[in-house]
């Protein structure tokens, strides 16, 4: 799986997966026999290319053990930049199929499912963001990865010059799924130089029990301070690090220099 690892690892591989669409272009579909693709076209197409060994691996990476974040999911053994591959032949698949998808118990059909609607969200926003929210509502994207690899691209965007609300009552959820899509989407404001919504729900969640919510908030924050302003992150860890759980203060600081770092650190 590519660069998995890469958010702690630093659970960053589905999101940069996301990027090789090409914003705007929208396609049709077709199966060979030139009849419109569907949702079980896209499931063949993953089946044929799934590998068990791949499978039992994605299972245990994914934490889906009794009582583990991702209990109960299904992988058939499709390692993302081939489920890429799949995808790019399905652009343009219509959002009812793809609600199909998003409805499955396999993890890879899901995953195709968030990345098929990235692929939609410029020609038809409004859509897709319904569509996507209701399957974030419904717990379809139910696993970082798919968060990950969704909620920036498509939530992001379409909130950039709205009002952002949305992303205080996700934050309030006591969905983990709900929480982590808010503050995932909040990385497309930090690209744009607004790290004010990431502040505000950080605050929100700071005494969130999560691993993987103290990640996700630790994770902005860090970003934030790179790509906005280093006082940005400075402040708000002069506020707030003495009651910043450890895992969060730990991804907050993680590129500040030794000292400063430490130093935080010691606060806590």
């Amino acid at each position: 799986m590519r660069s998995m690892a890469n958010h702690a690892g630093k659970q960053r591989g589905w999101a940069s997966a996301a990027r090789f669409y090409t914003p705007g272009m929208v396609t049709t579909p077709k199966t060979a026999r030139g009849a419109q693709s569907t949702a079980a076209d896209v499931r063949s197409a993953l089946a044929e290319l799934a590998n068990p060994v791949v499978a039992l691996s994605a299972a245990r990476y994914f934490k889906t053990g009794p009582g583990q974040y991702g209990e109960g999911d299904v992988f058939v053994g499709v390692r993302v930049p081939v489920v890429r591959t799949v995808v790019r032949r399905f652009r343009g698949l219509p959002l009812a199929e793809i609600d199909a998808l998003l409805d499955d118990a396999e993890h890879e059909h899901r995953a195709a499912g968030v990345m098929l609607l990235v692929a939609a969200y410029r020609g038809s926003p409004a859509d897709v963001v319904e569509h996507y929210l209701e399957a974030v509502r419904r717990g379809r994207v139910n696993n970082w990865d798919l968060v990950d690899a969704s909620s920036e691209f498509i939530l992001g965007p379409w909130l950039l010059e709205r009002d952002r609300g949305l992303l205080r009552e996700l934050a309030a959820s006591d969905s983990l799924w709900e929480r982590r899509v808010a503050v995932l989407a909040t990385f497309e404001f930090i690209r744009h130089g607004d790290a004010s919504t990431t502040l505000e729900l950080a605050e929100m969640l700071l005494g969130d029990r999560e691993d993987l919510m103290q990640k996700a908030v630790g994770w902005m924050l860090r970003e934030a301070g790179k790509r906005v302003s280093p006082e940005v992150l400075l402040g708000f860890l002069d506020a707030h690090a003495a009651a910043m759980p450890r895992t969060m203060l730990s991804y907050a600081t993680e590129h500040l220099d030794p000292e400063l770092r430490a130093q935080y650190r010691a606060m806590r």
